[in-house]
């Protein structure tokens, strides 16, 4: 395991002069975002829209410096760059490139493309954290495996990534194909991509948009999502809100549709209806709503308690004329097996619960 620290590669980046100022790139801000993790190294560089090209060079000689360093076996950096807020239009060119990540790669030309390796893609949204799409995500797409199919799970939640926790696989980490891809992550039968995989434990992302734009862009790229065999159905688990990821995948990614997922309080639905809203202006199809933390039985008492209320996912299904395509209760056995990282599909095959995800599932399978 390497225990190359982050303050020995700023030390080897402050050796990298601006070719313009003169001053080295890590005093000079440029350097963002840096991390390092058992000798797999990533960072941005925030740069002017008019020195692409030159910027371009400095970006490829850290890598080189980088790499040199005993411990170092991976570098993956980006050129990102912010607007001042003038109305100044960008250089001729630079709208050609990719805003973050793309090494001057040029986006999609014909709308967004498939993700190599992947048949179907469809995004489980919220609109609002605290609604347990993550959870749902998870055992959504372990309920397409019980189904027969090959599953993945894309986490898309750059500043709160839970997908390494639910897999039971928070310390692991991808590996290097050699060909500028990298490795997956697999367990339960499951494929899966995080940033989490990629930081340090309890680091926070602190970036800007453009910065959780390319990383997004970047993980599509690099991750050779088929090296276990084509994946049948790629669930995406999306972070809250209508932000820069969101945003990120439907220009990049051919989406074949949309779960919306809420708990059944008007507080929660009014997010989800925007949510609703983003996909229809970007033309993605919304395939239903789930509502859950629906309801709770007291394992006591056996009394039914509508907590968060009771039917509100399945009234705002029916006003947007789109399919409510299930419910699933507020059970102590759903949250204790995620937190476990051995979600209740896969730990508690014969449960109700289990059933209940499966039949989504299935679902959602007849629309695709």
């Amino acid at each position: 395991m390497s225990d190359v620290k982050r303050e020995e590669l700023l030390e080897a980046l402050k050796t990298i002069k601006h070719p313009k100022t003169g001053n080295n790139i890590v005093d000079q801000g440029i350097v963002q975002g840096l991390v390092v993790r058992e000798g797999a190294v990533g960072f941005a560089l925030n740069i002017d829209p008019s020195e692409v090209e030159e910027m371009e060079k400095l970006r490829q000689s850290c890598d080189r410096l980088l790499l040199q360093i005993s411990g170092i076996s991976k570098v993956t950096s980006v050129l990102t760059a912010e607007r001042d807020g003038t109305d100044e239009p960008a250089p001729k060119g630079f709208g050609e490139k990719r805003a973050f990540g793309g090494h001057g790669t040029p986006p999609p030309q014909e709308g967004p493309g498939g993700i190599p390796g992947v048949k179907h893609v469809i995004a489980v949204a919220s609109g609002k954290g605290g609604v347990g799409k993550s959870t749902t995500s998870i055992n959504l797409a372990l309920a397409f495996s019980k189904l027969g199919l090959k599953a993945g799970i894309f986490d898309l939640d750059i500043y709160g990534p839970s997908i390494p926790r639910l897999m039971g696989l928070p310390d692991a980490r991808p590996e290097s194909l050699g060909d500028g891809k990298i490795t997956p992550l697999q367990n339960h039968g499951l494929v899966s991509m995080s940033i989490g995989y990629l930081m340090e434990k309890d680091a926070a992302t602190i970036w800007r948009g453009p910065m959780v734009m390319g990383a997004i862009q970047q993980m599509l790229r690099d991750v050779k999502w088929d090296l276990f065999g084509s994946i049948d159905v790629l669930v995406l688990d999306l972070p809250p809100g209508t932000g820069d990821a969101q945003l990120t995948m439907v220009q990049n990614i051919k989406l074949d549709g949309a779960v919306i997922v809420s708990t059944p309080q008007d507080l929660a639905l009014i997010d989800a209806r925007k949510a609703i809203t983003m996909f229809d202006k970007t033309n993605t199809r919304v395939l239903g709503i789930i509502e859950n933390m629906s309801y709770f039985i007291c394992p006591h008492c056996g009394e039914r308690s509508d907590i968060f209320s009771h039917g509100g996912a399945h009234l705002t299904a029916d006003e947007k004329g789109m399919d409510f395509l299930g419910a699933i209760p507020l059970d102590m056995d759903i949250r204790k097996t995620a937190d476990d990282g051995n979600p209740i599909v896969v730990s508690q095959e014969s449960s109700p619960l289990t059933k209940a995800y499966i039949e989504i599932a299935d679902k959602i399978l007849a629309k695709l």
